[in-house]
């Protein structure tokens, strides 16, 4: 049986994907960034690549801080280990299936307006420039996200703040998102190692294709929310995304809609958090 590789795979989407690949019977290994741990960290993950030997790698791994600003840190953990992973998997003729971002459009539509952005766009031109796929996923949201800590989604953050009953700001402006329930981004990594070679070199959405505000979440919550201040929104904050069902893979479509997937993530989260 052929081994799979996860990369990040105590994160969020990582965590998530490792599980469901499993549960089909597949074997699947996952590790995190310890290699970052040795001072010649490049050999230290081509050691590993080499001992694992996957003929697939979900490279999920990443900072997901869209708030950091160390230029290396940022640099390095998104791009150049994207590269080394690439390269690894160029050489030895190996499927990659490259977890990217809707950050890479910016505030223009265009191009990334913060370094996380930035991070992600170039290392997705290099994945899909060496023949993998990359899947851009918009604002993804579910159970299991608790591990993202502060880059958890909001709707997340605001569940647990109203439980621990503090006040609940959102931005002015009313920012719209296209949001993603996780279970589609993990049906989207399956499609795209079921049907690599008709895909590869390319990016793809993980998208509805349809924007939403974060009141509409919270509504559908039944959270009540008041505004912060304009001066609180950060430099470069995307007011506005949304995904093109033409940019889907072929074939591929989100299961769930937008209210269906907040409406079961409204359900286990208070199965999970009841007293």
């Amino acid at each position: 049986m052929n081994n799979l590789l996860v990369t990040g795979s105590s994160g969020f989407v990582g965590k998530r994907l490792l599980s469901d690949l499993s549960d089909e019977g597949l074997r699947v290994i996952g590790i995190d960034d310890e290699y970052f741990d040795s001072i010649d960290w490049k050999q230290t993950l081509n050691l590993t690549l080499d001992s694992l030997d996957p003929q697939a790698v979900f490279h999920v791994g990443a900072c997901s801080d869209t708030l950091e600003q160390d230029v290396q840190y940022m640099m390095t953990r998104n791009y150049e280990s994207t590269k080394v992973i690439t390269d690894w998997c160029t050489t030895n003729n190996r499927k990659l299936i490259y977890s990217s971002s809707a950050a890479n459009y910016g505030e223009s539509g265009l191009y990334p307006s913060n370094l996380y952005g930035w991070s992600k766009y170039v290392a997705e031109d290099y994945v899909i420039n060496c023949g993998g796929i990359a899947l851009r996923y918009f604002n993804v949201y579910g159970p299991g996200e608790q591990a993202k800590g502060r880059m958890a989604s909001f709707l997340y953050q605001a569940f647990i703040m109203s439980g621990n009953d503090k006040e609940i700001k959102l931005f002015p402006g009313s920012p719209l998102r296209d949001f993603i329930y996780i279970e589609d981004v993990v049906s989207a990594n399956r499609y795209a190692y079921s049907k690599y070679d008709k895909l590869k070199g390319k990016y793809y959405e993980v998208s509805t294709g349809v924007a939403h505000s974060f009141e509409d979440k919270l509504d559908i919550f039944g959270l009540k929310y008041s505004y912060a201040e304009a001066s609180l929104v950060p430099e470069g904050y995307q007011f506005y995304t949304c995904g093109n069902a033409e940019r889907w893979m072929p074939g591929w479509r989100p299961k769930y809609s937008f209210e269906a997937g907040v409406l079961e993530y409204k359900s286990k989260l208070e199965i999970e958090n009841k007293p």
